[in-house]
């Protein structure tokens, strides 16, 4: 794919003042909608969109456990063409093929300079797109504090082969990186959705001896053995935590990672960690969640619970596309389906009702 589009294509798209974008109106209300292309302002860019998906905080977001304001352009992974740059963006030209994360932090807050960049301006400030702005389900999309968030694809890529770095593989990998994963530890990965299947795959980029899945859906549990998993456990046939606790000797997996957002996923994960193990949660909570007594040990076991968001930012995408241009991770078998953004209503109901084997879907504006 050519890194710099022709004069005559963006001459063209300039020339239009208006895009197609999926527009959510309230739960279970979203819509395929004419709305204004945007104009950068100072530090700002704006990309044609040339593929993106549907992530599971989306399905949240229709569903009306995530609540962001109705009007609002949802969706998170863009990847994309530089279209216009706004007053101080440089050493980036229109034209040239960029990814941008999820998160977009601005690298000059009190939280950025500390080093949680995903916590940009406060709890969670970091992920803009599809939650305080307008998001990547369109046709262009204006990336904020574009110099530290606009990320060079190399030629040698193809845009399958970044879409799902901007935020699914950049979170399932953050959780092992999260645990502080050390090379010889055994690590316990409990639900194999797209989020989880990384966090696998993280798992064996960092080095885990032993990694056990627990999945019920078989195309994902062969995924899994795909991404790296030892063994996959259905929870519907077995007793998970009593397997795990065998399969590791009694003594429980060095790290779990909880990613899917539940009680029953957080409380098993917390039951299979060994003392002075940590529990890596990286699932989307839309209801209560407390903590049993008995596996926490009365808060003495020297474990750890630690969270994460996605990382964001230019170096991050910049250090996973390395990742893939030298063949050390591919995603590419998650992309099962293929939608038009036209028909991003159909994608939608086949990803939340997890039909035809779906893991994850392109979109394409």
């Amino acid at each position: 794919m050519p890194s710099v589009i022709s004069q005559s294509l963006l001459n063209e798209n300039r020339s239009s003042t208006t895009m197609r974008a999926l527009v959510f109106h309230g739960p279970s209300e979203i819509s395929v909608e004419s709305v204004r292309i945007p104009r950068p302002g100072p530090n700002e860019a704006v990309i044609r969109v040339t593929l993106t998906t549907i992530c599971g905080t989306d399905i949240h977001i229709l569903k009306g456990e995530y609540k962001v304001r109705p009007g609002l352009v949802i969706g998170h992974e863009p990847v994309g063409v530089l279209h216009e740059l706004g007053e101080g963006v440089t050493g980036y030209r229109v034209g040239e093929r960029v990814l941008v994360g999820a998160i977009t932090p601005c690298g000059q807050c009190s939280d950025c300079l500390s080093g949680h960049w995903s916590q940009c301006g406060g709890p969670i400030g970091g992920w803009r797109f599809g939650n305080t702005i307008h998001g990547a389900q369109a046709e262009y999309l204006l990336v904020p504090f574009a110099q530290a968030n606009l990320a060079k694809i190399p030629d040698e890529l193809k845009d399958e082969q970044v879409v799902l770095l901007a935020d699914i593989a950049s979170t399932g990998i953050s959780a092992a990186e999260s645990a502080d994963l050390q090379i010889g530890d055994t690590a316990a990965v409990f639900a194999q959705g797209p989020i989880g299947l990384c966090a696998t795959a993280g798992a064996r980029l960092k080095g885990a001896s032993f990694i056990i899945g627990v999945e019920s859906d078989p195309v994902r549990a062969a995924m899994a053995k795909r991404m790296g998993a030892d063994v996959v456990l259905n929870y519907k046939e077995c007793d998970v935590v009593a397997e795990i606790r065998r399969l590791t000797g009694g003594r429980g997996v060095d790290v779990a990672i909880e990613a899917l957002g539940t009680q029953n996923t957080f409380e098993s994960a917390l039951r299979v960690l060994k003392s002075g193990g940590t529990l890596s949660s990286i699932g989307v909570y839309s209801g209560k969640l407390t903590i049993p007594v008995e596996p926490f040990a009365a808060g003495l076991a020297d474990q750890r619970i630690v969270t994460t968001l996605c990382p964001g930012g230019k170096e991050r995408m910049r250090r996973l596309m390395d990742m893939v241009l030298h063949q050390r991770l591919d995603l590419t078998p998650l992309l099962t389906h293929r939608f038009k953004l036209e028909d991003i209503k159909d994608a939608y109901s086949l990803f939340a009702e997890h039909r035809e084997g779906v893991l994850k879907v392109a979109i394409e504006p």
